[in-house]
């Protein structure tokens, strides 16, 4: 009787587990082939073998960049993040004033900062992944994508060079008619005005060139829809963490406004967030110079895109006025006569600035941000001359 009673004990136990290691593995197989199915284009780090500076170069440049952070950032009341760095080698940095003003935490190498526009750098490169791998095309038309979207003659690349003709959504948001301020505007919802509100373009598509934060919205929308991930997601599988950039993330205004490094006016005073602090994409990436310098390093690689492609991200796109400045594919530029060209992206928004400058052909990276509202930032610009031609003529103020 005990004999039988274990036999049959150990054939219920046996089949018990066979049953639920099956199902186990079952379940294992799917999620696998899911996460295959759902496997996005990352960046990848540079592992190009750049020359080491001699300890006579650093000092030869390091001495002028730090004359010159000394002549604009003076006191603890000036916030700074800076680094200038060479072949990937940092050449000089300084960490000045407050992160947070209020509990007197000071700046350092890990305070994250809101870069502002220089987000729309890395918005770009997100999108260059997914035409690279197939995913889009550039000169797609955005109606293939996002659904609802009215203007027909918009493509992707039209987004990327501010050549689309889209109103700004800071501004047309600003009248009460149209959305009220007491709530967060979202990309979605902005979407959704063109054509609850009948938005007209303020020009004709791909006439004239206009920066416009409402494209890399769109674009930060359209990385959703093809990633079938949200934006802050997407960006930190395909950039953020194969590039080791640990201190960057994506603005979340519904679980990050504790988390956030804040800003501050000139005169120090606390900027609130407000309801255009939902909208990503254009704005509301957090990082510091030494992430931002990883992510130079990675686009400025040789296996960075297919040439071609490259090719298209650095060239001008707008020449219907006589001028030397332009706009590539998520990067400003200015175009000498000389055939020298200079590459970089300013931002500002609320009391945060920054300046990102990567000279391609020296392969130097001169990063400035703060959480303090300063024009300071972008006067970085005059750094450029210590490594190659640079004449510079443009004012402080551009974004």
């Amino acid at each position: 009787m005990t004999t039988k009673i274990n036999l049959k004990t150990i054939f219920i136990v046996t089949t018990f587990f066979l049953f639920f290691s099956c199902a186990k593995q079952e379940k294992t197989v799917s999620v696998s082939d899911k996460t295959s199915n759902e496997t996005l284009p990352t960046i990848q780090p540079s592992t190009e073998k750049l020359a080491n500076l001699s300890k006579g170069y650093i000092i030869q440049k390091r001495i002028p960049a730090k004359e010159f952070c000394d002549n604009y950032w003076k006191d603890d009341t000036d916030n700074l993040s800076f680094l200038v760095a060479r072949n990937g080698q940092i050449i000089y940095e300084k960490y000045n004033g407050f992160g947070n003003l209020e509990t007197k935490t000071k700046m350092d190498q890990n305070t994250s900062l809101h870069i502002a526009s220089v987000s729309k750098v890395l918005t770009a490169t997100a999108i260059l992944l997914l035409i690279d791998a197939g995913k889009i095309e550039l000169d797609q038309k955005v109606t293939t994508i996002l659904e609802n979207f009215p203007y027909p003659k918009i493509t992707i690349k039209t987004l990327l060079n501010h050549r689309s003709g889209l109103r700004n959504y800071a501004y047309f948001t600003d009248d009460k008619t149209i959305w009220d301020s007491s709530k967060t505007l979202t990309n979605q919802a902005i979407l959704n005005l063109f054509t609850e509100k009948n938005l007209q373009l303020d020009y004709p598509t791909d006439t004239r060139f206009c920066y416009c934060n409402t494209n890399y919205a769109m674009l930060a929308l359209i990385i959703e829809k093809v990633t079938k991930t949200n934006y802050k997601d997407a960006m930190k599988r395909m950039i953020f963490n194969p590039l080791g950039m640990k201190n960057t993330y994506v603005f979340d205004i519904e679980k990050d406004v504790e988390k956030i490094t804040p800003s501050y006016r000139g005169n120090g005073s606390k900027f609130a967030i407000d309801f255009l602090d939902g909208v990503y994409g254009d704005k509301n990436i957090y990082s510091t110079p030494r992430d931002l310098l990883k992510f130079d390093m990675a686009i400025n690689a040789t296996t960075f895109l297919n040439p071609a492609l490259k090719k298209k991200m650095y060239q001008g796109y707008s020449y219907e006025s006589k001028g030397e400045k332009n706009y590539g594919l998520g990067i400003r530029m200015i175009e000498w006569e000389t055939g020298q060209k200079y590459y970089f992206h300013n931002g500002w928004w609320h009391g945060n600035t920054s300046s990102f400058v990567t000279l391609k052909n020296e392969r130097v990276a001169i990063i400035a941000l703060s959480n303090r509202f300063t024009k300071n930032v972008y006067t970085i610009r005059k750094l450029a001359p210590l490594f190659g031609d640079y004449p510079f003529v443009f004012n402080d103020g551009e974004e």
